[in-house]
């Protein structure tokens, strides 16, 4: 059934009004054109639950959705009045049957279920009608198999349904949990306020939370903070900016940029090619299999060559390679990693996440970005990404340039190792085609924790040891100065883990390394890639983790470990050649 959007307009007596973020004056028209954001100090000015779905959804594609809701009272609660004359004062003041719209439609061509919640409908509490409708918002979205967009704004759970209203943090985070089992995208848009029960059940629970400025989200209000603990709480506490720093959104967008970012994120998790992308046909030369073609080099060199301030980041090669890339951000636990990049996008037209250690090419950039090294949190983002292209079917590429993962105090206390071991089993299992490349530095268990692949590449400058060469020097030759008889030994370089079938191919780096020109080395990284992509698309899940899982076995194995079967049917002549 469709009803009308149309909402309340208040009282204009003036064409100025007053902002309350800066107080300036403002030209009312100037003001609504921009969707109630302050022009002079960027406030976002809260909007209704009509004007929401009208701000993000095509305007043709708009069908609300009428679930014919039923008052409930299950308490017959009464304050300074009965709970049944507030629902009608609410209605009555919105125009609005419930806290919540819900509504069916596009966002520039792509299909998308919405809720939007209205905090002017009594703070838009989460009372039964307002969970009802978000679980059969979930419910639609699972029979449609089409994503779905969470717009928040609420205080919290409704007391005058008491113990009712809390059982609607269970009952929508469960209607969640149907839609990831289903591999359906999520989406939560964070408006200010949300809060208490909302904030921790389907506000935080989506696959991607994205957040406009200046939003406040939180269990426990700042007051209730204030007089329970007296605890003196910083100025940005709970704003989307400080959670971003805390690892619990995933991007901040203002308004002018929500549909734009929704419609990338819906359009890559759709999984559909993008048939407008161009095609390219990939040299035959550009991926070395055979270690005979590669010339000997010594091991210290491509130490220093892997080490070049100037050599390709993680950032460079995704403004190169992908299209219409969404960072994510964030372990939803602590903390944001800047030494992790990971998110999804297009590679030549095929959906892809992306997930690579990154550095930086001056002090300050290095400085940044942790040096490359990441700490725990960069590992469960990394992780938590992983799972989102598992759930949605998306192929991971990893990019592997650090000399380690941080060794520090902090990254001790938040269980280092665990996070790496949790990599590593995740790794293994993923549903989804995996590839691995070292670019750089492939630096022992914190490089591994993002190369546990079908293919595992590497350029051919890069270096892949279980320890530096100076760390090696130290330890067994007692001399920090033997770093280059340890990298001999330790055999870092491509040509060698090439022969010992730790890589399966190597990328070619233009002629004096891929510092001296960039374009060309992401146009020898994208073949490489697309080309690995092809030979994988075939395998279906049973067959991509058994290959993996023999992979990972043979090494150290008394006897060679056969491929099943069934997996080894599908291999190529050339990939039979090269099977250890």
């Amino acid at each position: 059934m469709t009803k009308s959007l149309a909402a309340p307009t208040p009282d204009a007596d003036t064409s100025w009004l007053v902002c309350p973020g800066c107080s300036e004056m403002l030209y009312r028209k100037r003001f609504t054109r921009a969707h109630q954001v302050c022009p002079e100090c960027g406030l976002h000015s809260p909007l209704t639950a009509p004007q929401r779905i009208d701000l993000l959804l095509d305007a043709d594609s708009v069908e609300v959705l009428d679930f014919s809701l039923p008052d409930s009272d299950p308490l017959g609660f009464t304050d300074t009045k009965p709970y049944t004359e507030r629902l009608r004062e609410a209605r009555s003041r919105t125009g609005l049957d419930e806290a919540i719209v819900c509504a069916r439609g596009r966002i520039e061509g792509n299909p998308v279920i919405v809720a939007a919640m209205d905090f002017r409908f009594m703070g838009g509490s989460l009372g039964s009608a307002v969970g009802e409708a978000v679980t059969r918002a979930c419910e639609t979205a699972l029979y449609e198999r089409t994503p779905l967009l969470l717009v928040t704004a609420s205080g919290g759970a409704r007391m005058q349904e008491g113990v009712i209203s809390l059982m609607q943090m269970a009952k929508t985070s469960a209607a969640l949990g149907q839609l990831d089992e289903a591999g359906i995208l999520t989406v939560s848009l964070i408006t200010d306020p949300t809060f208490g029960g909302v904030a921790a059940s389907f506000a935080t629970l989506p696959d991607v939370i994205i957040a406009e400025p200046g939003s406040r989200l939180g269990f426990a209000g700042r007051r209730v903070i204030e007089q329970t603990i007296r605890q003196q709480l910083p100025e940005s506490f709970q704003t989307a900016e400080f959670l971003q720093r805390h690892g619990v959104i995933d991007m901040i967008r203002p308004r002018d940029e929500l549909r734009p970012t929704l419609a990338r994120l819906l359009s890559v998790a759709s999984r559909r090619p993008d048939d407008a992308a161009p095609v390219r046909h990939a040299p035959a030369t550009v991926l070395v299999r055979d270690p005979g073609r590669l010339p000997e080099t010594d091991a210290w060199e491509s130490v220093r060559a892997a080490r070049r301030l100037g050599r390709p980041t993680t950032a460079d090669y995704i403004a190169a390679l992908l299209e219409d890339f969404s960072e994510l951000r964030g372990d939803r636990m602590s903390a944001d990693c800047p030494a992790l990049l990971a998110g999804i996008g297009r590679l030549e037209g095929t959906p892809v996440a992306v997930i690579g250690t990154q550095k930086g090419h001056t002090a300050e950039e290095l400085a940044a970005s942790n040096y490359g090294m990441p700490n725990p949190a960069g590992y469960r983002k990394a992780a938590r990404v992983m799972r989102l292209a598992g759930k949605l079917g998306l192929p991971v590429i990893s990019l592997v340039d650090t000399a380690g993962a941080y060794p520090g105090i902090e990254a001790e206390e938040n269980a280092q190792a665990s996070a790496i071991a949790e990599n590593l089993r995740l790794m293994a299992s993923l549903p989804v085609p995996v590839i691995s490349v070292i670019t750089g530095e492939g630096g022992s268990g914190g490089a591994l924790a993002l190369a546990v692949a079908d293919r595992v590449l590497m350029s051919s400058n890069a270096v892949y040891s279980v320890i530096s060469a100076e760390g090696c020097a130290s330890i067994l030759w007692k001399d920090p100065a033997a770093a280059p008889e340890a990298a001999n030994a330790l055999r870092v370089n491509a040509r060698e883990l090439l022969r010992l079938g730790v890589v399966d191919g190597v990328v070619t780096e233009p002629e004096g390394g891929a510092d001296v020109d960039h374009v060309r080395a992401a146009e020898a990284l994208r073949d490489a890639l697309v080309g690995c992509l092809a030979e994988l698309a075939p395998l279906d899940q049973m067959n991509l983790v058994t290959r993996r899982h023999a992979r990972f076995r043979q090494f150290g194995a008394l006897d060679e470990i056969p491929v099943p079967a069934e997996a080894a049917s599908t291999d190529t002549d050339d990939e039979k050649e090269n099977v250890r």
